[in-house]
């Protein structure tokens, strides 16, 4: 699948799933109803518990049908380890040229952690496929309807924060996509085991982004 095809997929519910330290055992059914709820894209933090085995054991289970990669990749050691658990893309919360590059020669998705519009441009400039906006709620929808203005060639995601309140405006201000951690990735209803719930939930996100998406 080429960068674009996979980036394509990633965009297709608008939601990524930011799975962060949740017991390794609960991570098979957890990423289950995130795809039965229509999900389109797992990220795995590097800091969670057995992070690369927990990479590699999705993918041989859920194939192309989803995107499963690395999130809190800081360097390009992290990005290596990832890349060769079978990672489809890379996420980092911050701005790095060395991942970047080492990332992109691998043929696989790079999408780095940027706060200003400088850094929406160097990243787009060293390779990045798209930009994670961190943490978003800290410059809230506005910064992204304003900065699409000059900087419009960049696909722009917000992380951190968003939730089921505020994600239909940061698609409405121009965001590409979202990354969804714990309004999402609910640790009560995990302890419970409640996987429809979490399906539930994961549905009422990719609604939310296809509503907004079809007013425009």
């Amino acid at each position: 699948m080429s960068n674009q095809a996979s980036l394509n997929r990633l965009l297709t519910s608008g939601i990524v799933a930011v799975i962060r330290k949740v017991d390794p055992e609960k991570v098979p059914p957890l990423v289950q109803a995130f795809v039965d709820g229509g999900v389109s894209g797992i990220e795995i933090t590097m800091d969670s518990d057995n992070s690369s085995a927990m990479i590699r054991e999705l993918k041989q289970v859920h194939g192309n049908k989803i995107l499963i990669g690395a999130g809190t990749v800081l360097n390009k050691e992290q990005a290596k380890e990832a890349i060769e658990a079978g990672s489809d893309f890379i996420f980092a919360p911050i701005l790095d040229r060395e991942t970047i590059e080492y990332t992109k020669n691998q043929g696989i998705l790079m999408i780095p952690g940027v706060f200003t519009p400088t850094e929406i441009h160097q990243a787009y400039q060293w390779g990045a496929d798209m930009v994670k906006v961190f943490p978003a709620t800290v410059v809230g929808p506005q910064f992204f309807k304003d900065v699409k203005g000059p900087i419009s060639q960049v696909p722009m995601m917000p992380t951190g924060g968003v939730n089921l309140d505020n994600l239909g405006a940061f698609i409405h201000a121009g965001a590409v996509a979202a990354g969804i951690g714990g309004s999402l990735v609910n640790k009560t209803l995990i302890e419970q085991g409640d996987w429809k719930a979490l399906q539930n939930l994961a549905e009422r996100y990719v609604e939310k982004v296809a509503q907004v998406r079809n007013s425009k």
